[in-house]
């Protein structure tokens, strides 16, 4: 059998999708469409109530509403194209396509991961240091947090991107997912990947993990303050102002960390499949739920946005 290369800039590949069921293709696009416009609405809501309320112009809420911004990126750089791919029968994507969807899928997934990090120092700073908070969350520095977080993922993916170009793919074109992520694409590679893994996974480690034990040490602080309070209603406030983000921190590092931090060789399409969703399509989606739900500041931003809405 002849191996073409897919290299070029004028090749492209297909994208396989959650299911070749031609049966589930629309029951598929409905449900992705439902929960898409649920992610969109709902996060648009939260920046909205944030904006309109003054009592929500905190550093905590700051990071809040750039997490519901970059969550209606993230999604909407992976789900319509997911969703004209359920309706069309070639699931095609450019090579060019395929490498821009994975540089700011990356770059807004990362950035996603230190916006976590940097709402949990935030809560470090609010239980362990409230006296130094007007000073240690000062509008300019969570404005410069903003902006490390974003150049550093950008870079991160920029990098990734560049590693991934240098691949050459023969014989099969055919992507076993429904998105350009970094995993299934060097499975389809030709080229000798074994430098890349490690790259891929030591770099990895140094982005993805960074904000992560950023959340690990914040908590662990917060842990010990609390349990020093002597009364057990100081200790269940404190922990309270924490629920909403430890969740939202749980169910994204947990898919993520299932997803990425393991070789190659370990890597099962189906399990990838579900767990990907998990934290590019779910976690965005419950992202305004958890924080409306679980939080009695946003409960009241978003019912003053109610108000100002029937007026």
């Amino acid at each position: 059998m002849e191996l073409k290369n897919y290299s070029s800039s004028t090749s492209g590949f297909i994208l396989l999708g959650l299911s070749s069921n031609p049966q589930l293709q629309k029951p598929l696009f409905v449900i992705f469409l439902i929960m898409y416009l649920a992610t969109v609405v709902g996060n648009v809501l939260i920046i909205v109530a944030i904006h309109f309320d003054s009592r929500l112009h905190t550093p905590m809420y700051f990071f809040l509403s750039n997490l519901s911004f970059m969550d209606i990126c993230f999604t909407t750089v992976i789900v319509p194209k997911m969703l004209v791919n359920f309706l069309s029968e070639i699931k095609a994507i450019s090579y060019v396509g395929c490498l821009v969807q994975m540089y700011f899928f990356m770059a807004l997934a990362n950035t996603d991961s230190y916006l976590l990090a940097s709402m949990a120092i935030d809560r470090l700073v609010a239980i362990c240091k409230p006296f130094h908070y007007d000073v240690v969350m000062s509008p300019r520095r969570c404005l410069l947090m903003l902006l490390g977080s974003c150049t550093i993922s950008h870079l991160h993916s920029l990098f990734r991107v560049l590693l991934m170009s240098r691949l050459s793919f023969c014989a099969s074109h055919v992507i076993k997912h429904f998105f350009c992520d970094t995993q299934p694409v060097l499975k389809l590679s030709c080229s000798d990947t074994s430098s890349s893994q490690i790259v891929v996974m030591t770099e990895t480690l140094a982005v993805i993990v960074t904000p992560f034990l950023c959340i690990i040490f914040s908590y662990l602080r917060i842990i010990v303050t609390v349990l020093a309070i002597p009364s057990a209603a100081g200790k269940w406030k404190a922990f309270s102002t924490c629920s909403s983000h430890l969740t939202v921190v749980v169910l994204f590092y947990g898919s993520v960390i299932y997803v990425y931090f393991r070789p190659l060789s370990m890597y099962s399409v189906v399990k990838d499949r579900v767990a990907t969703v998990m934290y590019t399509i779910v976690t965005p989606m419950l992202n305004p739920f958890i924080y409306s739900l679980r939080n009695k500041d946003m409960k009241k931003g978003l019912k003053k946005l109610k108000d100002r809405i029937q007026l």
